[in-house]
């Protein structure tokens, strides 16, 4: 389940992408599927960096993946790169568990070469105030979502970083009822049934990618996408 639109990267054989907070690996997995394309997945936990790292080498050995690939722990706030290191830069549902936004960002472009594209997804701001309000677990407890952008202030706080504004979308209309499910019953209650349900639902969509549900979530996404993204560049 990409967030993310791999073909705003404007990448080819030979780009190297960086997927900061890279999570269970989705993003990172995606880029390593594309010819020639090295793909380098960063993250503050060891255990996303295992995950991650096992999705990538079951790539490899099934003859999946196309390009070349590592993975790595480090600080979102101080990444272990040169400057201009990567021909694109991807940060998806990350700025809202950090503690300084700003140096987040000042990273993300340093990291990145002249002409190349930054992509940032954060929690849309309504359905994320919605989830606020219905428990207090889901921005308190460890790891939980400490802050909550509008898109202009998130594209203003990313543009301070010295790159360039270039659209936007919404993502995963699907996801909003289940949050907001969680948040009813309690964010770590997974037994529930209705939760639960939805997750399954949701799965199931994953998997099949059935046309009811995608053609749902297309027209649904502009109004009540869980996730805002966005894109910059970097001047040349």
């Amino acid at each position: 389940m990409l967030t993310i639109r791999f073909d705003r990267l404007g990448l080819s054989p030979g780009s190297r992408v960086l997927d900061v907070g890279c999570g269970g690996g989705r993003h990172t997995c995606e880029a390593y599927s594309l010819p020639g394309v090295l793909s380098v997945g960063a993250d503050l936990s060891h255990k996303n960096a295992a995950a991650t790292r096992g999705l990538l080498a079951g790539m490899e050995q099934e003859g999946r993946g196309h390009g070349s690939w590592q993975v790595l722990c480090a600080d979102a706030a101080s990444l272990p790169f040169s400057d201009a290191s990567f021909d694109a830069v991807v940060c998806s549902e990350v700025l809202e568990h950090v503690d300084h936004p700003p140096t987040v960002c000042a990273e993300l472009a340093r990291v990145l070469r002249p002409g190349g594209v930054l992509a940032i997804s954060v929690p849309r701001y309504l359905p994320e105030k919605i989830c606020w309000m219905l428990s207090d677990a889901y921005r308190t407890d460890p790891g939980g979502h400490v802050r909550i952008f509008r898109k202009r202030e998130l594209i203003d706080l990313v543009e301070a970083a010295g790159v360039r504004y270039t659209g936007r979308h919404y993502a995963h209309a699907l996801h909003v009822p289940y949050w907001w499910l969680k948040c009813l019953v309690g964010v770590k209650n997974d037994a529930h049934p209705l939760p639960a349900a939805w997750h399954r639902l949701l799965v199931w969509d994953i998997m099949k990618k059935p046309l009811a549900t995608r053609a749902a979530e297309t027209l649904l996404n502009p109004v009540m996408g869980k996730s805002l993204v966005c894109y910059f560049q970097k001047p040349a």
